[in-house]
């Protein structure tokens, strides 16, 4: 009998900060398939994974739905689920999306001054991160601190609004990045298109930033796509 893989489960927090059971279970969950371990076309019931996590099937079931929303599942009938596949043409459209909205937050970040201080060096140390992973030939390392470097930018941008909109198009993106990052050559330019986003925001420099912003993804998601075979 095949075996089930194991839910990605993050550590407790303290009690003040627990989140709701159904948030636990939306979280390992979303972890679950943005790094693969429960690929594309993975089949399982509510229970089992109600089982795996230690809670009832109620949270997983609004977990489940929040998830089909947002494109990552399909329930099926008798409370199943089925993993997505990536879609090439939603991917796309995704980057379309992501592209303007990354634009934005470097625009804005960049007109924060010593507000974006704290934001640049968390964007720097993501770099630091990924280029260490790649000289290990750390795929899976370099794509967590990609992810890091993106949702920084966001995150700092000032616009709490704008970091929302574009969180479910910043997980698909990084769904996609570590599904094909084994498949890609070694990627050397994204450190260096990464330097080009920072000179931008450490100039003060918004338009500048939008464009290195759309330049590197515009590149990294041709990739992409070409990997997935579209």
């Amino acid at each position: 009998m095949e075996t089930e893989p194991r839910l990605r489960v993050r550590p407790a927090e303290p009690a003040r900060a627990r989140p709701s059971l159904a948030e636990s279970a939306y979280a390992a969950l979303k972890a679950s398939i943005l790094e693969g371990t429960l690929p594309p076309g993975h089949e399982a019931v509510e229970q089992a994974i109600a089982d795996q996590l230690g809670m009832s099937r109620t949270p997983v079931h609004e977990a489940v739905l929040r998830l089909q929303h947002e494109g990552f599942l399909r329930v099926l009938s008798r409370r199943g689920v089925r993993v997505l596949p990536i879609d090439p043409e939603d991917l796309r459209q995704t980057y379309e999306v992501l592209i303007a909205l990354e634009g934005t937050a470097a625009a804005l970040l960049a007109t924060r001054g010593v507000g974006a201080v704290a934001t640049l060096d968390a964007m720097r140390a993501a770099t630091a991160e990924m280029e260490v992973a790649l000289s290990h030939d750390d795929r899976a390392a370099w794509a967590a601190g990609d992810d890091r470097f993106h949702r920084a930018l966001l995150a700092g941008s000032g616009n709490p609004k704008l970091a929302r909109l574009a969180e479910t198009a910043a997980d698909q993106a990084q769904r996609a990045r570590s599904t094909t990052a084994a498949r890609r050559p070694a990627p050397q330019d994204s450190a260096r298109e990464h330097q080009a986003i920072l000179a931008a925001l450490a100039a003060g420099d918004a338009e500048g930033a939008r464009a290195a912003v759309a330049a590197h993804r515009t590149r990294a998601s041709r990739e992409i796509l070409r990997a997935l075979g579209a």
